[in-house]
């Protein structure tokens, strides 16, 4: 299968780009990640012009929109950044990108609490990355991160989640154009089979993109999907919680209560209970209910993304 494709920044991939020559290579995204993505690597700095090794840069002024200036000569290199990020974004388009791992405080890609320093001199940790904040701005949808913290399990889940969700997402809207009839029936089977993946996300959310399925008629196919596209975006990008996860396995529960023994449903409430109080991850319970699916033929839950969101070798749901 095509594997997914994923724009990381360069240095994490082990390149030796950064201003001081050197690299951040970060073993989780190329021997972990590696082996279901397709790096897309990306230095803003190197590709804008600036050679190797290079003066280092820091952000300043507003934090809205701040300036790129060189450390000890002062040389404002905001604009010619600005100018190469426009343009680099745009070309990513044609990659399909469905994810990007941004390299924690970097002024160019840093994606969260970057420094950027007032005219007193002191940094205030509310800045983001001119080329970070390029590629948001023109991908809004696509799911990114710091790699620093891929370092949270939940978070590190989330984000996996969500670039394989996105993909699948990406797979639906491409397929049926203008084929009204068609793409109606392919959309109603992906929001069947995201039911529970999303109410253990955002129940609320969850509601009102099945009323925005449900109250289709009429409308224009194209605007439909990308309404959804943006509120299915919306859900996953808020976190799963324990208790949530809870309420998602109870109700799939609910599916067995003519088939489990009273012994196998005590083991299963016990399991959800030892989730609940933190004694054991996510995927015991998710283990033992895929087990029962298989047992007595559960086709509804066969076929819920909830149960599978991801690779199982990448053990996600070991951690949360």
């Amino acid at each position: 299968m095509e594997k997914t494709k994923l724009g990381v920044s360069a240095c994490l991939l082990g390149q030796e780009v950064r201003y001081d020559g050197g690299h951040k290579h970060d073993r989780y995204i190329t021997d972990t990640l590696g082996s279901f993505f397709d790096f897309v690597p990306v230095c803003p700095e190197v590709e804008c012009g600036l050679p190797i090794p290079r003066e280092a840069m820091r952000l300043v002024g507003d934090p809205a929109a701040p300036r790129l200036l060189t450390n000890k000569t002062g040389i404002d290199l905001t604009q010619r950044m600005l100018n190469y990020a426009q343009g680099r974004v745009e070309a990513l388009a044609e990659d399909g990108l469905c994810g990007f791992i941004f390299k924690k405080d970097s002024p160019s890609s840093g994606l969260h609490r970057v420094k950027v320093y007032g005219e007193n001199g002191i940094p205030g940790k509310t800045g983001r990355g001119l080329f970070a904040a390029a590629f948001v701005a023109q991908f809004p949808l696509v799911p990114v991160e710091d790699e620093g913290r891929l370092n949270d399990p939940e978070l590190r889940e989330n984000f996996i989640e969500r670039v394989f969700a996105y993909n699948r997402l990406k797979a639906l809207l491409a397929g049926y154009g203008s084929d009204r009839t068609r793409g109606l029936g392919a959309l109603v089977e992906f929001h069947t089979a995201h039911k529970l993946q999303l109410m253990a996300h955002s129940v609320p959310l969850y509601r009102e993109l099945g009323a925005l399925v449900t109250q289709s008629k009429g409308k224009d196919l194209a605007i439909l999907l990308k309404d959804y596209k943006g509120l299915f975006m919306k859900a996953l990008s808020m976190l799963a919680t324990v208790k949530k996860n809870c309420n998602v396995l109870a109700h799939s529960m609910g599916y067995f209560k003519k088939d489990l023994s009273a012994d196998e449903k005590a083991e299963l409430l016990e399991i959800i209970d030892q989730y609940r109080n933190g004694f054991v991850p996510l995927i015991v319970p998710i283990t033992i209910i895929r087990h029962y699916v298989r047992k007595y033929g559960e086709s509804y839950l066969e076929g819920q993304i909830y149960f599978k969101p991801h690779p199982a070798e990448l053990m996600l749901r070991n951690h949360v």
